[in-house]
């Protein structure tokens, strides 16, 4: 579950929502069998998440400096941002009923 939960630590620290689960994942993996399987999970999420509002950035960028249309991915990124928490919630929840979360539009990474 807290693999799950410190990927909120991204609302406060830049990049902590990577660096969250990446820590709690290398920490307890060894300790606790699921933490493995659901470090990974959380892990490779908030990469795809990462990605995903860094490719929305310099596709907005790139659009507002040469076609004045950058202004359309905004809502994009925002909604990518609020995908990541909301996402993050319900496998938190997931995991303190004992289940692994199944991420949606997840990169396998790791």
């Amino acid at each position: 579950m807290w693999c799950h939960l410190s990927a909120l630590a991204g609302l406060i620290i830049p990049f902590g929502s990577v660096l969250g689960p990446l820590v709690v994942w290398l920490i307890k993996k060894n300790e606790i069998p699921a933490v493995d399987d659901h470090g990974r999970a959380a892990l490779n999420f908030q990469l795809t998440v990462l990605i995903a509002s860094l490719v929305g950035v310099a596709a907005a960028i790139f659009f507002l400096a040469f076609f004045c249309l950058g202004v359309l991915f905004i809502p994009v990124i925002f909604a990518i941002s609020i995908a990541g928490i909301v996402f993050s919630i319900i496998a938190a929840v997931k995991a303190s009923e004992g289940t692994l979360y199944q991420y949606p539009w997840t990169l396998t990474m790791l």
